[in-house]
């Protein structure tokens, strides 16, 4: 069923359990990727507008409003919280359909759902988490307890912006901590919703405050913050070392990085059947428009299925119709903006320059709307030496890179400065496990693309990240101190 009915935009900072403009009065333009055309106008915040929302958190922390309420208080206004939004899927899914230009089917059927899971699952956690003993001698108790670290900011991307936003938000605030959340400008709107939706679930003043704005304002300052004791970020591996920096730079705060991704799908040649492997791997390169993280952008697969298996590829496209996002028949929606639409179809003609062959797409569709769609795209022939097999594209763009041997294989998926996904298709339960275990990668599927679920941590290898992990109970660890209370019995 599409969802045709516009929600009411809230498009201010939302600090201090209320709406309010930016101190400077600036605003940005957010706008429609699908047609190109401006949505509303939303607060553009500064250092100003973040040090009104550090001041309200910590206010919030230190007086014990969040902080120090028992486990099962906190988990009584989470699961209210997870109520709010899943009683007002339609409006949220709609609003990120809207403006990150995801088809509604994803936002509304899976986004959603899986931000209420989200919620529920840290919420349920909450008072489940022990703390420890240490095995001491009868003349001493020793106390390992984990206290909230404090002030959280949490930087979110574009690309998945409630549910990204609810893995950060849910154990932070699961652990007892008050937070910021500075959204990406390009996918504002729902995170500002849902602070308003917090409130209503009974979050005290100052206890999830979102403040818009650039990054080299908002973003910056946030990281720059002497009274932030935690940043947790989601996006590109440039910006993520703009964190570090923002850390060093000030109080030495804990940075945790999700950064970007060049996951490979490496099919052996005991593949089982090319139907599922095409199905799946298609899901991987596609899945969001392929502006994922962990997008299936390298298809490493052996040589003597490589020709079958790229046909039924190229066949396989038609079952991933590029369209109006708010369509619930589209599976592929536009870019998220000109600029980046510029950049997947620079990397399409490097790739064609290279001399990797297109098997099929390679341009711009439906340019008659004013939207920024580019269609799903499979470069054969591909050298991993090439800018398409090195460089996160963040589009529907699929390289096709044969190998001969296990060995080769497994030294193509990791020769890449990412690590963050992977997947391995193979009938034979050795070989899965032995390819696995050698990929260098913090997630690898078998057989099928996957993230695992909320129980599984999620995070990378090398400039995938590093710092911690979202998701799992390894997130709701990461938000917390671990203090030793050692008292000596007389």
């Amino acid at each position: 069923m599409a969802i045709s009915a516009m929600p009411r935009l809230r498009t201010q900072a939302f600090i201090d359990g209320d709406f309010r403009p930016a101190a400077s009065g600036a605003t940005f333009a957010t706008e429609n990727p699908a047609t190109g055309e401006t949505i509303t106008e939303v607060t553009a915040g500064d250092a100003t507008d973040i040090d009104a929302a550090v001041s309200a958190a910590r206010r919030s922390f230190d007086d014990g409003r969040w902080s120090r309420l028992a486990p099962a208080d906190r988990k009584k206004v989470l699961l209210r919280f997870a109520d709010l939004i899943e009683a007002n899927t339609d409006e949220l899914a709609t609003l990120d359909a809207l403006e990150a230009g995801k088809p509604i089917t994803d936002t509304r059927d899976v986004d959603l759902p899986e931000t209420v899971k989200t919620f529920r699952w840290y919420a349920e956690a909450i008072d489940k988490v022990f703390d420890a003993i240490a095995p001491t001698g009868p003349d001493a108790l020793g106390l390992i307890v984990r206290e909230p670290i404090g002030v959280v900011g949490a930087v979110v991307p574009w690309n998945f912006p409630i549910l990204m936003a609810a893995w950060k938000i849910a154990p932070a605030l699961a652990a007892g901590n008050t937070m910021i959340v500075k959204p990406s400008r390009l996918s504002s709107l729902s995170a500002i919703r849902m602070a308003e939706l917090g409130a209503e679930a009974g979050l005290p003043d100052g206890v999830l405050n979102v403040v818009p704005g650039p990054g080299g304002a908002a973003g910056a300052a946030l990281g720059r913050h002497m009274d932030v004791d935690k940043v947790t970020f989601t996006g590109s591996t440039e910006v993520g070392r703009l964190f570090l920096q923002y850390s060093a730079e000030s109080n030495l705060k804990e940075i945790t990085l999700e950064c970007g991704g060049k996951s490979p799908a490496l099919v052996l040649a005991d593949t089982p059947s090319l139907d599922i492997v095409v199905e799946q791997v298609l899901f991987g390169a596609l899945m969001n428009m392929g502006e994922n993280c962990s997008c299936g952008s390298r298809l490493i697969v052996h040589r003597s299925v490589q020709d079958e298996l790229v046909e039924r590829l190229a066949a396989g496209l038609a079952a991933w119709p590029v369209g109006d996002p708010m369509d619930p028949a589209t599976r592929v929606g536009p870019m998220i903006e000109r600029p980046h639409l510029d950049k997947v179809m620079g990397y399409i003609e490097r790739g064609r320059a290279e001399g990797a062959r297109i098997a099929v797409g390679g341009g711009r569709v439906l340019e008659d709307s004013g939207g920024y769609f580019v269609a799903p795209t499979i470069f054969d022939g591909v050298s991993n030496d090439m800018t398409i097999a090195r460089e996160e594209i963040f589009g529907p763009v699929l390289s096709t890179i044969p190998f001969d041997s296990e060995e080769e294989g497994v030294r193509l998926a990791n020769e890449t400065s990412y690590g963050l996904a992977a997947a391995v298709y193979t009938r034979d339960l050795d070989a899965a496990f032995r390819v696995s275990r050698a990929l260098r990668a913090g997630t690898v599927g078998v057989n099928a693309y996957s993230e695992g679920d909320i129980t599984t941590p999620f995070g990378g290898y090398k400039q995938s990240g590093f710092g911690g992990r979202d998701k799992g109970l390894e997130a709701l660890d990461q938000y917390t101190e671990k203090k030793t209370i050692w008292v000596t019995l007389r």
